[in-house]
């Protein structure tokens, strides 16, 4: 009954089309802190122009350093804090005892699915935002941790899945979180512009409403937040809601490689000895615009970046708008985290919008959900090799 309760719910979103920007920078001074609350302690940054070496502010440890440090370290302070106890509520106990026990031939049950999904975020084989869908992400992050367990990778959802997922982080994937007045203090844009001329003109491209923020902050679709608290007003600080307890610490180890599989629309991180540490989905260029081929490397790591549209070095937007610098935030074109490679204008970013990560065509670069961005942008350093595989199959 509780089952079919969430099942009734738990909506469904559709995906339209975007983009991914290419972005340059150089090195710049430190400016002073935006209005909004940082989604990471970096300090920030403000970019224009060609890629250069770190950016003041933003050095990235050399990855040929001997040092177990090397790895930002840091917590990312958009995460939650974990919860010691599931949540009471019955959408939420739905997902809590949700299995495949009941009907093993039929389609996993949306409570079984959110389930998995924040299992495997948690391990990170990120599924892209928890949203209870089967889609391409899952099955992929799914594949994932079989290949790193060493199992058959199928990309099916199975008993053997869920049982090596639980047994390794038996903790309860749901909690209870009261809205706090940080959550709120926003500032919010109720619409965010679309167009990089519109986008220039605010100081700070921030979330459009507390909903999409905390969303994020969650690792969820704003739809599955909504599901589980039909009644509640997220805009106000001190109500109580349902939410998911994905993952918030750093990788197992220390990340000696990065793989952009561009047929599995794929990012990979891997240790020395060729584990993969943590697997991201990604939209990786596009048919009309490739990403790069090759090997190269990482440049400079930066938290909150700004972006600049300079059409004199892009082959994309409105030219006769000239150059435009667009603030930092977490809907700007490369969201909240930006890892420069060696490839001039190329990087691996976050993006203002998840659902649409691994989905849509890129302009070259190699776009993540903001908070997979930040788990890589603190896992790496200055110089760790970044290849590039396989060919883009959908533009």
């Amino acid at each position: 009954m509780r089952q079919a309760l969430a099942l009734t719910l738990l909506a469904s979103l559709g995906v339209s089309l975007a983009s991914c920007d290419d972005f340059s920078h150089p090195a710049s001074a430190a400016r002073p802190a935006s209005p909004a609350p940082a989604p990471l302690p970096a300090p920030r940054t403000t970019l224009a122009g060609a890629p250069v070496a770190s950016p003041q502010g933003a050095s990235v440890p050399d990855a040929s350093a001997n040092s177990q440090s090397s790895p930002v370290a840091a917590a990312d302070a958009n995460a939650p804090t974990t919860a010691v106890a599931a949540s009471v509520d019955p959408r939420a106990k739905a997902i809590e005892t949700s299995d495949l026990t009941a009907g093993r031939r039929a389609a996993p049950s949306q409570p079984l699915l959110v389930k998995l999904e924040v299992l495997l975020d948690r391990a990170h084989f990120s599924p892209g935002p928890i949203d209870g869908r089967n889609g391409e992400n899952l099955r992929n992050a799914i594949s994932g941790f079989e290949t790193a367990k060493g199992l058959p990778a199928d990309g099916k959802v199975d008993e053997t899945v869920l049982q090596a997922l639980a047994s390794a982080d038996p903790g309860p994937v749901t909690q209870d979180y009261v809205i706090t007045a940080q959550d709120e203090k926003g500032p919010f844009l109720a619409v965010v512009p679309s167009g990089f001329e519109a986008l220039a003109k605010l100081k700070y491209v921030g979330y459009a409403t507390p909903l999409e923020a905390l969303a994020e902050k969650f690792h969820m679709s704003q739809a599955l937040l909504r599901a589980l608290n039909p009644k509640a007003d997220f805009s106000v600080a001190g109500t109580p809601i349902v939410a998911v307890r994905p993952g918030t610490g750093d990788l197992d180890g220390r990340v000696a490689r990065i793989e952009v599989d561009k047929t599995a629309n794929q990012v990979r991180a891997l240790d020395g000895g060729g584990k993969v540490l943590a697997a991201f989905p990604a939209t990786v260029g596009s048919t009309e615009r490739p990403a790069p081929s090759g090997e190269w490397a990482v440049k400079t790591v930066v938290h909150d970046p700004d972006y600049s549209y300079d059409p004199k070095r892009l082959t994309f937007g409105d030219a006769s708008k000239g150059a435009l610098r667009i603030a930092p935030g977490p809907n700007n074109p490369v969201g909240s985290t930006w890892i420069a490679l060696t490839v001039p204008t190329y990087g691996i970013h976050g993006a203002p919008d998840p659902l649409k990560v691994g989905k849509t065509a890129s302009h070259g670069c190699v776009r993540l959900t903001n908070w997979d961005a930040a788990l890589l942008g603190r896992s790496v350093a200055k110089g760790t090799p970044v290849g590039f595989v396989g060919r883009t199959v959908k533009s």
